[in-house]
């Protein structure tokens, strides 16, 4: 069975912030291991969550991990993604759905911090 990530960002009209998030999308499929590696967007980029999941089926994943490429667990998170998931979910019921937390909490993100903050003194 195929394992895909995609990485679930909340979009932007700016296609530059968007092209950012599929950077880091080919960034994590560079090395991470994984079959398949997709970005996905809630709002002003495409592909939506839903596009990417059914592409990543469609490339044979019968499990997908949404990773957030959000900071702290807020209203899209609480609200939104559980939602649109569950939605995925009821329409594709052979494949698995996992979704990691956001990117709050992880240690790589107060080195990330401190990296930038070095990078200014």
């Amino acid at each position: 069975m195929k394992t895909a990530v995609v990485i679930f960002a909340h979009g932007s009209p700016i296609e530059s912030a968007n092209e950012s998030v599929r950077a880091v999308a080919r960034a994590v499929a560079g090395g991470a291991g994984f079959d398949i590696v997709e970005p996905a967007f809630l709002e002003g980029g495409r592909p939506s969550l839903a596009e990417a999941v059914a592409g990543c089926a469609a490339r044979g994943a019968g499990r997908v991990l949404i990773v957030p490429y959000f900071l702290t667990l807020g209203l899209h998170l609480q609200r939104d993604l559980p939602r649109m998931t569950a939605e995925i979910a009821a329409n594709c019921p052979r494949l698995r759905i996992d979704v990691a937390p956001p990117l709050d909490g992880h240690p790589a993100l107060v080195e990330a911090l401190r990296d930038r903050a070095r990078d200014l003194g």
